[in-house]
């Protein structure tokens, strides 16, 4: 049965509710216009922009000052499953995708939650998946994620609360979402996973109203019997007709007016097992279709009636190459295909030479695989790569400065067998595969590759090998820095022409998701998640082959790293305070009796690490002289104030009240010789008083 879509607004707000700590406030609804040309600063799509550069056009951090940055907040994201995600950042605001569908909101700038969404799972329904949400999207005044129940919901942007919850498929028969949807024209798009298992359904491209919920199309990404490609899967019936599921989101271009999905692989994986020798459309192929009806208005198939597991379903870059409007895409073959993104021909392959399965004619696209390399049940093989693939869901930057694209790659090889399954209703899957991987012969002692690659040439700029897996997405930036993580915990930034590391940092657990960087209060930062799971690329691969590197099982999190405050410009000049200022703390901000209150407090709850004279210990800074005005010059009080709230005292933060810490405040501006005035610092003060050096010395 194809189960369609049931609005269920009041059973959303029962099954799923906001823990409410505060809510965005002065919120500007996103408009259409506004999600198609993000500002610079914000980061409002899965990569940024509808054309999936992951580049973000910011320089502030660039490659003579990043080896600078250092980390100025970081959040613990829930651990109930795989952490894979991507923020979003609007005006401020960082919206977190955190396993098994929980969202939370928190201030971009210091990381303070604002609220957050967790829905309550119903324990009825299967549980699948790994708990990964990818990407969440944002239009009008809404937050829009999917679930692994099969479930699109829309939250209010300045609340968490629940404005309508759509499912679109039945969560007992496996349906779930592992990646998020885009919005265009007020339509929310989103493809379904959890497509492996024999079922009396199918895969499926669907499209919502964006303020009800309503669905306004779906479109399968399986050919039906008797429909156009129908013959392709030969004469299965539909429900042994699977596969073709949608792990990542789509791209869309406005001039075209289409967006691209990419499909999974057929299941089982080899044809032998499922029992097809067609090429099994729509499976392994990018779709073009009409995001206001849902047609499908092209289709290229990247394998025709691929059978060892190896998918082309990741992101879609679309960029014009001299004149000739262009989608990439690279698949677990680490072959870049390139495609006019008009009307889905071949343009051209550049395969980068280490996979030993297909044959590709780069002027044709025509596939042909190599002898031995269609597997056969209970006969063993030998391929590269192995089923993890040389490329993932860890997507591709591309950076307009240097005309390359930067590929997140691990190098391993599989020996396998491929066993038979059940063709009945409930069977099906994957298929049963005997494995033992292997590394590369190439890569040496090496699993990991970052390698940039030129688009029009097809030649390699550079590349940079790791002991283990490249384990994010890669960042491109203005400032010719690139970013990316590993399953060893280190973050690096390379210099994108050159491939020299530039910085390099270590986290709790292994980098993992998709790094962003944005613009809070005038200032650039950098977000890179990490976290548990990511599939076999940071489980059965490094377990494998490289047991004597491990990484924790738990700590999913997300970092985020800023230059210091006095190298946050280009020009080497002091930052810009941003607030509306009116007076500076020479003007006599503070009265001497307010002084002598947090004189108290400050010797009951912060002397222990910052002394009784406040010039700190070896691990907390001094709070006078010298280290406060280089930390603190040319910003404001209520900067200051919000650092101090946020972190002290250490071992319960934000615990007193905000009197108490204005007291404090007031307190350190005396010892550090700032004038006594007639009135009290209050609240709605201090975003309006900056700290300046003395102006009579």
């Amino acid at each position: 049965m194809i189960v369609r879509s049931l609005v269920a607004v009041s059973l959303a707000v029962l099954l799923g509710s906001p823990c409410l700590m505060a809510q965005v406030t002065d919120f500007r609804p996103v408009t259409e216009e506004t999600l198609r040309n993000p500002a610079p600063g914000d980061w409002l799509n899965f990569r940024r922009t509808d054309d999936a550069w992951g580049y973000s056009p910011l320089d502030e951090i660039d490659r003579d000052n990043v080896g600078q940055l250092q980390l100025v907040w970081s959040w613990a994201m829930d651990e109930s499953g795989a952490q894979e995600a991507t923020p979003l950042v609007y005006d401020g605001i960082m919206y977190l995708p955190n396993p098994q569908d929980v969202i939370q909101a928190l201030d971009a700038a210091t990381g303070d939650l604002l609220w957050e969404y967790r829905p309550e799972l119903d324990e009825d329904v299967r549980r699948g998946g790994i708990g990964a949400q990818k990407n969440i999207a944002i239009y009008d005044d809404k937050i829009f994620g999917t679930t692994h129940q099969a479930h699109i919901v829309a939250l209010d942007a300045r609340t968490g609360e629940v404005v309508w919850d759509t499912q679109t498929a039945d969560p007992s028969l496996g349906y779930e979402y592992s990646a998020g949807p885009i919005v265009v024209h007020g339509t929310v798009i989103a493809g379904i996973t959890g497509c492996e298992r024999y079922k009396e359904d199918i895969c499926f491209l669907t499209g919502l109203d964006a303020d009800t919920g309503e669905e306004k199309w779906r479109t399968s990404s399986i050919a039906l019997p008797g429909g156009p490609g129908g013959d392709t899967w030969g004469d299965l019936p539909l429900e042994f007709r699977a596969g073709s599921d949608m792990w990542m989101t789509g791209s869309y271009d406005p001039d075209t007016n289409l967006v691209y999905w990419g499909t999974s692989q057929a299941k089982p994986w080899a044809r032998s097992v499922r029992g097809t020798d067609g090429d099994a459309l729509y499976t392994n192929s990018t779709l073009a279709v009409n995001p206001d009806t849902g047609e499908l208005v092209w289709y290229y198939q990247h394998l025709p009636g691929e059978t060892n597991d190896m998918d082309e379903g990741f992101e879609n870059i679309l960029i014009d190459v001299a004149g000739q409007p262009s989608l990439f895409k690279m698949g677990k073959l680490a072959i870049l295909w390139q495609l006019d993104r008009e009307t889905g021909a071949f343009i051209h392959a550049t395969d980068l030479g280490y996979q030993n399965i297909v044959d590709v004619d780069p002027e044709t696209g025509e596939v042909t695989y190599r002898p031995n390399m269609i597997p056969e049940i209970g006969v063993e093989m030998t391929m590269c790569p192995s089923t993890s693939g040389f490329k993932s869901w860890r997507a591709m930057a591309f950076s307009p400065e240097t005309n390359a694209l930067y590929i997140p790659m691990t190098l391993n090889c599989e020996r396998a067998t491929f066993g038979p399954t059940e063709r009945v209703i409930g069977g099906g899957g994957t298929g049963p595969v005997r494995r033992a991987d292997y590394r590369h012969p190439d890569a040496g002692s090496d699993l990991g590759e970052f390698h940039a690659l030129d688009i029009t040439s097809g030649e390699t700029l550079w590349r940079h090998r790791t002991p283990t897996p490249i384990n994010t997405a890669a960042l491109t930036t203005a400032g010719g820095v690139v970013f990316v993580g590993d399953f060893d915990r280190y973050v690096y930034a390379f210099d994108e022409a050159t491939g020299d590391i530039l910085w390099q940092t270590r986290l709790g657990t292994s980098a993992q998701g998709f790094p962003v960087t944005y613009l809070a209060n005038g200032r650039q930062y950098l977000a890179v998640p990490a976290g548990t799971g990511g599939g076999s690329w940071a489980g059965l691969i490094p377990r494998e082959l490289i047991p004597e590197i491990r990484r924790p099982d738990h700590g999913n999190a997300i970092y985020v790293f800023a230059l210091p405050v006095r190298s946050a410009t280009t020009s080497g000049g002091p930052p810009q305070a941003t607030a509306d200022v009116q007076s500076t703390v020479w003007d006599g901000v503070y009265t001497e009796a307010q002084a002598d209150r947090g004189r108290v407090q400050y010797t009951e709850s912060c002397a222990g690490c910052h002394a009784l004279d406040l010039r700190g210990n070896r691990t907390s800074p001094s709070l006078v002289g010298l280290s406060f005005n280089f930390l603190w010059l040319e910003r404001t009080l209520g900067e200051l104030f919000g650092r101090i709230q946020q972190l002290m005292p250490t071992d319960r933060p934000n615990s007193l009240s905000a009197q108490t810490y204005r007291d404090i405040l007031a307190f350190i501006l005396r010892a550090n010789s700032y004038p006594l005035g007639e009135e009290e610092l209050e609240a709605d003060r201090l975003d309006q008083i900056l700290i300046t050096a003395n102006p009579d010395p």
